[in-house]
């Protein structure tokens, strides 16, 4: 029975993918709605059904009353019998039925599923932003949003027919229940259901955005606790520790006054609602005795307006707190649309198609690009590199190195000019497949929170055991890999790195990070500072490796140790966003430039950029 209602609905089922959401939230809700629409209208037309049975039991408590007045003791159940046979089996059998259908519907279809659909095409959504999308926010706040929106989406759905709908059908079938035995019954409900409309409307329209500030204040703490925790080893090493506790308090307790002005919200609407609920009580259950004492009404009306009253009492505060939290959660909900609904901008033209490889030889035409501001990146740059070459790149910090990588790499697209890689423009090719074409090895190698396996075949899911590891011995990983041991006692390749690789060295993760990329085996190769966490006696093996690597690949190594990249084929200077100096390494001493003046100043083959920079 439970497959048969989890079944109901897939949350993986296929969808078109959209690169702007709506901004506005019940259109946004509504996107993730639509494969539940016969989901919930069965859930909402059962609702409605379980609310009648309740007002009904109610009416009928209030006839069974009249059934027993004094004198029918002796004819009741010869009268009757039959009635009361019905209305037990009724409750012991279809009752039930009904009531696990609501249920099942609810607690099966709709919680799971709903929560599970937002969160599994939130995160799809998510990745698919460019890096530079990721660059301007938190990791932490982004996974936070990711991770509290969903549950938000289904208790919102759960909400509405657990509460919102039944309340609803219960409140009419209230009125019709009292309006049947006296119509003036009617009047003393009415008029608290319009004080009651009123306070739900003041709470709602107050709790909707105090929620949002508290969650958006709970965001800022994730986000900043999450930030200490990834960089704990520079906490550590600057002894700012306390620095660390002052910067989450102050986001604590921003938190801490946010939830206080919610909660007070609370308060004020607790109070009110007893105030409302008393006058309920006594308005229409006096009434119904005034009805009574002057023959107008039988005692069982009396009996089921003061059980109605009373159920109305305990349900209100529980409809109430009902309802905060639909808004409470749709608070929640647009905060995480900050992040979820966000448009996608790096996208691939309609008719992009994959980049066909032919040699590897790239051109840059009037490249510029400076991240939206007047100065920094790169500027007018224009370089062409034949198949097969061998380019080093050098220059000051700042220079704009790192940023034409990341052009190559279409992280993002260019402001101005164009990247052609075999006379195909990269921005009319599909991001995956330049980026598939490219291999790169980092100065800063971050490896993913699992094995050591799961990280190599990153560079090529299909490979074998085999050309895994023989891409491990390549890297000169081979022999250290086998000696790994995890906190849970895995062992080798199958031991787990740490988030970033944290378990590793330096120089153990840069060689599982090269192992990667020669298994990748692409026809570009990008080189940052490859072998820079490296001891010089790994560095002389692995510059051995990188050098059959590179063979028949079109290369662009970006170096400080200019021993590294001395004898490729050209070497290319940038100062300021453009290109300097361009020649071999002997050429470019002859100049006597700032290639000569680097080489000079070196120390240990290091070019020394930072007081280049100062200068």
């Amino acid at each position: 029975m439970f497959r048969f209602f989890e079944n109901l609905v897939d949350p993986y089922e296929p969808y078109a993918q959209v690169d702007a959401p709506p901004t506005r939230l019940w259109p946004f809700l509504k996107t993730y709605a639509r494969p539940f629409k016969r989901v919930f209208w069965a859930a909402g037309i059962m609702s409605v059904v379980v609310a009648v049975i309740e007002i009904w039991l109610i009416a009928y408590m209030g006839r069974l009353v009249d059934l027993i007045a004094p004198g029918s003791e002796g004819t009741v159940w010869s009268d009757y019998g039959w009635e009361f046979f019905a209305v037990g089996l009724f409750l012991l059998t279809l009752r039930p039925l009904l009531q696990v259908i609501d249920v099942a519907l609810l607690n099966q279809s709709i919680v799971p599923n709903f929560g599970t659909i937002v969160r599994w095409r939130a995160h799809r959504h998510v990745l698919r932003q460019s890096v530079g999308w990721f660059e301007n926010d938190f990791a932490g706040r982004i996974a936070n949003r990711i991770m509290q929106t969903p549950p938000a989406a289904g208790e919102v759905a759960f909400q509405v027919f657990d509460a919102v709908t039944f309340a609803l059908a219960y409140i009419v079938g209230a009125a019709v229940l009292l309006m049947g035995a006296d119509p003036r019954l009617l009047i003393p409900l009415l008029v608290w259901f319009v004080l009651y409309a009123a306070l739900v409307r003041w709470t709602v329209k107050r709790v909707g955005p105090a929620a949002q500030a508290s969650s958006d204040a709970r965001s800022e703490v994730t986000g900043r606790v999450v930030d200490s925790y990834t960089n704990i080893h520079s906490v550590k090493m600057f002894a700012h520790h306390d620095r660390e506790i002052d910067y989450a308090r102050d986001a604590i307790e921003k938190t801490r006054t946010a939830l206080q002005r919610e909660m007070r919200l609370y308060t004020i609407m607790d109070v009110s609602l007893v105030v409302l609920n008393g006058f309920l009580i006594v308005s229409v259950v006096g009434w119904a005795l005034w009805l009574w004492s002057g023959g107008l009404a039988s005692a069982g009306i009396v009996a089921a307006a003061a059980a109605l009253t009373l159920r109305l009492n305990a349900m209100t505060g529980w409809i109430m707190w009902a309802v905060t939290n639909l808004f409470q959660n749709l608070g929640v909900i647009a905060e995480g649309m900050e992040t979820i609904a966000q448009p996608i901008t790096l996208v691939d033209d309609e008719t992009a198609k994959p980049l066909a490889i032919e040699g590897g030889a790239i051109r840059i035409e009037s490249l510029t690009h400076h991240y939206g501001r007047d100065a920094g990146g790169i500027d007018a740059l224009s370089l062409s590199i034949a198949a097969g070459e061998k380019v080093g790149l050098v220059g000051r910090s700042g220079a704009g190195k790192s940023t034409l990588v990341k052009l190559l790499l279409r992280f993002y697209d260019a402001e101005g000019g164009r990247i052609l890689v075999d006379g195909q423009d990269i921005r009319t090719a599909t991001q995956d497949s330049v980026r598939h074409a490219i291999g790169m090895v980092q100065q800063d190698s971050s490896l993913l929170h699992r094995s050591v396996r799961d990280n190599i075949l990153y560079g090529d899911p299909s490979a074998s055991e085999e050309q895994m590891i023989e891409a491990a011995k390549r890297a000169e990983a081979h022999d250290f890999i086998l000696d790994l041991e995890d906190g849970e006692g895995r062992t080798g390749y199958d031991a787990q790195v740490g988030e970033r690789g944290v378990k590793l060295s330096g120089g153990q993760r840069q060689r599982i990070s090269l192992a990667r990329v020669i298994l990748k085996d692409a026809p570009i190769l990008l080189l940052d500072e490859a072998t820079s966490a490296l001891d010089s006696e790994v560095e002389a093996t692995i510059q051995s490796t990188l050098t059959k690597l590179m063979d028949g690949k079109t290369v662009i190594a970006i170096a400080h140790r200019l021993s590294t990249i001395s004898q490729m084929d050209r070497i290319i200077v940038m100062d300021a966003g453009r290109i300097v100096e361009d020649g071999t390494h002997d050429e470019l001493l002859a100049q006597d430039g700032q290639y000569a003046g680097f080489w000079r100043r070196q120390s240990g083959g290091f070019i020394g950029t930072d007081l280049d920079a100062a200068e």
